[in-house]
């Protein structure tokens, strides 16, 4: 039967009182929450997200305690944020989805002073959080959880999880068999990767990760509950922390082979030092780098981590220069996808990635002699793993070219080279 409009508001009302509730107790996930979209699904038994919204099933939701419901939408937003539901296929669904639920069950339970009971439904006890070598989830990511998980049984005969040690594996391994049986237990994992916008999901929640984060940082250090959970500290390290000193690398590349900096007379930053350093000119004290376009391997060999990476690296170029980079950033496979304009982090996170195909490097410049005769870059920077036939220096045409490798194997015949390790 048809819930009537009187019940779904009601239902939608108490969803909204637990967002309340957990931006009060949790603020950090309740500005995360802030985001969601909130629905009551009759066709679902249990709760789920498809990293958009939050739904419930109508039986489910009424079978909760209001401590028991902060922690699933908790739950649920975890998956998002770490984004759990808007990874690619992996060779074994079941064993990942109980990879996630340990390491988001034992954030929330680190979150809650270690206390059982916040992770606990009555109708299903305490919900999984250790990893199969006995210490808990929240030191790990879900990927290195999944590496140490067996794989799942074929016969609905769970496997020993591996470092059985005392009770721990025997009552993971209950757990695991009760999940085995009935995927979806109370957290139905089937809505996971159905959008194909994905992709650009994950940058929106990079970008709203980063702003709350922010946001939650310059709160009263004395108000408790706006510290970062150690799982949001971890993840905004690897996300702005990039492997390589742009500076270094943007003094070294940049100024020496663009702009021509004259030894005469010293730069007056370092008139008491007793080396000889050159003016900057035209950067000066402002330390500003513009015209540098940014080309990201988008193909299909090109991982969501290596994107990561390569975003990161961007990223950490434009703190170091205290956001007085500019330039422009496109992505490339067997095309162009024309670069864009940016003359800030806000500007840059809002270009989208794009591509998947194959990999050519020629494009890119016959792109920029072609359609930037006008604004010609004054370098060009590609992020690539340089699987690909490099092409011809003339092409380049004078404009001096970096490499940004990530790996060790490939050496570009020609052009600087840096590297970055994923």
């Amino acid at each position: 039967m048809a819930l009537s409009e009187e019940k779904v508001r009601e239902y939608m009302k108490r969803l909204l009182m637990t967002r309340m509730r957990i931006l009060c107790n949790h603020g950090f996930y309740g500005l995360l929450l802030m985001h969601m979209i909130y629905s009551i699904d009759e066709g679902s038994h249990t709760a789920y997200t498809d990293g958009e919204r939050i739904a419930f099933g109508p039986e489910f939701l009424d079978s909760l305690s209001d401590s028991e419901l902060d922690f699933i939408m908790i739950h649920e937003i975890l998956h998002v944020v770490l984004q759990h539901c808007l990874r690619g296929d992996v060779d074994d669904p079941e064993r990942y989805n109980i990879a996630a639920d340990i390491v988001v069950n034992s954030n929330i339970m680190l979150e809650n002073g270690g206390k059982p009971s916040s992770i606990t439904l009555s109708k299903h006890g305490v919900s999984m959080h250790t990893a199969p070598d006995g210490k808990e989830g929240h030191l790990y990511t879900a990927e290195e959880v999944y590496e140490m998980l067996p794989p799942s049984p074929k016969k609905g005969k769970p496997s020993a999880l591996p470092g059985s040690k005392d009770g721990i594996a025997q009552k993971e391994q209950a757990k695991r068999k009760n999940v085995a049986s009935n995927p979806g237990m109370w957290d139905d994992h089937t809505q996971w990767g159905k959008f194909e916008y994905d992709s650009i999901l994950r940058e929106v929640w990079v970008k709203r990760f980063a702003d709350i984060c922010e946001a939650v940082t310059i709160r009263d250090p004395s108000n408790s509950r706006g510290t970062l959970p150690m799982f949001a500290k971890r993840m905004l390290e690897e996300l702005t922390k990039p492997q390589n000193d742009w500076r270094s690398i943007l003094n070294e590349f940049v100024q020496e082979e663009i702009n021509d900096y004259s030894f005469s007379p010293p730069d007056r930053r370092f008139q008491d030092s007793p080396f000889f350093l050159p003016d900057f000119n035209e950067m000066g004290e402002s330390d500003e780098v513009e015209d540098i376009l940014f080309m990201i391997d988008t193909s299909g060999s090109i991982s969501d981590k290596m994107m990561t990476a390569a975003y990161s690296e961007i990223k950490g170029a434009i703190d170091q220069f205290n956001g007085k980079l500019r330039g422009w950033l496109g992505f490339f496979d067997a095309a162009i996808i024309e670069p864009k304009p940016f003359s800030s982090f806000e500007e840059f996170i809002a270009i989208r990635p794009a591509g998947g195909g194959g990999t050519d490097f020629q494009i890119i410049f016959e792109y920029v002699d072609r359609y930037m005769q006008d604004t010609p870059p004054a370098s060009v920077i590609v992020l690539t793993d340089g699987y690909a036939p490099f092409p011809k220096e003339e092409l380049a045409k004078g404009i001096p070219v970096l490499w940004l490798i990530n790996n060790e194997e490939v050496d570009p015949p020609w052009g600087k080279v840096a590297r970055i390790k994923i």
